[in-house]
């Protein structure tokens, strides 16, 4: 542990010494990723899905858009290409910066030279190695580089919960975070190999498997979580005097205390970078001492009248910006979700979909309760998620086996409670009689009727418009069905993975949250269109939704969602905003300045 101590106190010594190129250097390639590279690619991704007139990519049209669209499948594959150069330039860079502001080297055109010759040495094949590397990299990614375009690429949270249910399932994913976490730790020093002595990927993975064998990756490892640590224990520390001060400064007259809000809360994010790139620095250090030595020239640098020039208007440029903002987040109303009940039930309080829990939760007062309708064998609406009963029912049929009648003389399982299985018919009514507002999902299969929407219109248009109720579906053909035939129905366009701009015919977006940005929500709301998150059901993740400030919340916590809605409408005090943003809000936003 001595010797870890001395390296990370050496390290800190160097980093100290230089630490404004590291931040200028972190923060520019940070910026251009996030201001430049990611709205290109997705303004991409977004014109060339609307010039294939397909306005959305999910698993229920993907065969459709290989077999009658080629050419968009090219375009999105050569923009996979592209984006796998663009993280490797991004990952190059960043090292071969380190490298060069450690032997005295700096300056911004010898940098785009090397990184534009590493960039050379890939060939086409290398790309596929590249991706799986890059999949293999990403938990230990933010360590070296926080980098919004490896951010992106997660499994959806409910797919993570879906595969928790079942043990055999959950047996399956952490094996397979098992072999991903072994097979990242062997190959984490191919990148270093292929930046520093340019080694193509077919040679560097290998070199790195070498060099890691007979347990020599422990110490790297070791080491990039002990940095991970101490970087977090010290924000801790730092984030709290902060916070701590503010608490007394909010007792200052008048506009002081705003004053000194928007002055600490800059301070708050000018410490996250530095430690931040500190952290980076170190674990830079880490990696690449196997692979490269760095032989450091303190000596005087020169730095030409017109670079210091562009320097202080840069830094002028984003300190006013960043005092703007912070000016406005420290001062905004704070907007109230809607809550809405997901399946009508809360805290497992009965069996979703059915009108038991529908009472029971309605005294919870949500502003929805959520429910999934499904057509029935003689095209009646039979209130049911799944599409098989067995789980809930005990038997082996899909709804569109049975008729209504036969759907509900049957019981329903869940959460130690029975329940019968309920008509959509009665459902409305009950709901009607409690002064209750739905959010109606219409459940679709290959076996529902021709005329399934039309009937579904025909016979609840009218009703739902009444009611104020909302209509969503995963099925985009339903949320343009529904608005070709009822335009006045609100009808929300369900998203389990958020990759392009909002660019449809929905009233709005009901987004799994684990991918749902505040661009995003941003850009939909600018189309005046409201954006509902799924499934939330974490205080922290609630906070963050709110921040982001979504327009409604679905959960299966409706308790804990309504007492998350009374902290964050108590929590007025810029003490409170600065804490909010240091816990809540830069998880997920898309650029925090």
């Amino acid at each position: 542990m001595k010797s870890i101590y001395n390296e990370i106190r050496a390290g800190s010594r160097e980093f100290l010494k230089n630490w404004w190129q590291y931040l200028t250097l972190f923060v520019s390639v940070d910026l251009v990723i996030q201001l430049v590279v990611i709205p290109v690619f997705r303004f991409i991704t977004t014109f060339v899905l609307q010039e294939g007139e397909i306005p959305f990519v999910s698993y229920q049209n993907v065969v459709t858009i290989v077999r009658e669209h080629p050419l968009v499948v090219v375009c999105l594959f050569l923009e996979l290409l592209v984006l796998l150069l663009v993280i490797y330039w991004q990952f190059a860079i960043v090292l071969l910066g380190v490298r060069d502001i450690r032997q005295g080297k700096v300056g911004v055109r010898q940098l785009l030279l090397e990184s534009g010759r590493s960039l050379r040495q890939l060939h086409f094949a290398s790309l596929a190695i590249l991706l799986g590397y890059f999949v293999l990299v990403i938990p230990f990614a933010d360590l070296v580089f926080r980098t919004p375009l490896l951010s992106k690429v997660q499994i959806p949270a409910f797919i993570l919960d879906y595969m928790t249910r079942s043990s055999l399932l959950l047996t399956i994913l952490i094996v397979f975070y098992i072999v991903m976490l072994v097979l990242g730790v062997r190959f984490l020093l191919a990148l270093p190999l292929m930046v520093y002595r340019e080694q193509r990927p077919r040679l560097a993975l290998p070199n790195s498997w070498r060099l890691t064998r007979g347990g020599r990756w422990w110490p790297l490892l070791l080491r990039l979580i002990i940095v991970g640590l101490l970087s977090g224990a010290v924000m801790v520390v730092s984030y709290g005097v902060m916070v701590g001060l503010q608490l007394l400064l909010d007792m200052l007259p008048g506009k002081l205390a705003l004053a000194s809000a928007i002055l600490n809360l800059s301070l708050v994010q000018l410490l996250s970078e530095f430690f931040s790139v500190w952290t980076g620095v170190l674990a830079i250090g880490i990696l690449t001492r196997p692979v490269a030595t760095f032989t450091s020239r303190p000596g005087p640098r020169y730095v030409s009248r017109g670079t210091k020039r562009a320097l202080v208007i840069a830094v002028s440029l984003v300190s006013l910006v960043t005092l703007f903002n912070n000016g406005l987040y420290l001062t905004e109303e704070l907007r109230r979700p809607v809550t809405i009940s997901h399946r009508g039930v809360a805290e497992e309080n009965g069996v979703q979909n059915t009108i038991p829990a529908l009472k029971k939760t309605h005294r919870l007062h949500p502003d929805y309760v959520e429910l999934d309708v499904h057509e029935t064998k003689d095209h009646q609406f039979i209130v049911m998620h799944d599409e098989n009963l067995k789980e809930l029912a005990g038997v082996n049929k899909a709804p569109y086996q049975l008729n209504l009648k036969q759907l509900t003389r049957l019981t329903a399982h869940e959460n130690g409670y029975r329940a019968k299985i309920a008509s959509f018919d009665d459902y409305l009514r009950a709901a009607d009689r409690l002064h209750q507002k739905l959010l109606i999902e219409v459940k679709t299969t290959p076996h529902d009727s021709a005329g399934m929407l039309k009937n579904f219109d025909r016979r609840y248009g009218a009703t739902i418009l009444r009611r104020h109720d909302q209509v969503q579906s995963l099925d985009y053909s339903v949320v343009k069905g529904l608005k070709k035939l009822d335009p006045q129905l609100t009808v929300l366009y369900i998203q389990p993975y958020n990759f392009t701009y909002p660019n449809t015919a929905a009233d709005g977006y009901s987004m799994e949250y684990s991918t749902l940005t505040h661009d995003f929500i941003n850009l939909a709301h600018l189309q005046h269109k409201q954006v509902a998150a799924w499934t939330v059901n974490d205080t922290d993740v609630m906070q963050q939704m709110m921040y982001n400030h979504v327009d409604g919340i679905i959960t299966d916590n409706l308790a804990d969602l309504n007492d998350a809605i009374k902290t964050y409408e108590s929590r007025q005090s810029y003490a409170q905003r600065i804490l909010n943003y240091i816990m809540v809000i830069p998880s997920n936003q898309e650029f925090e300045p």
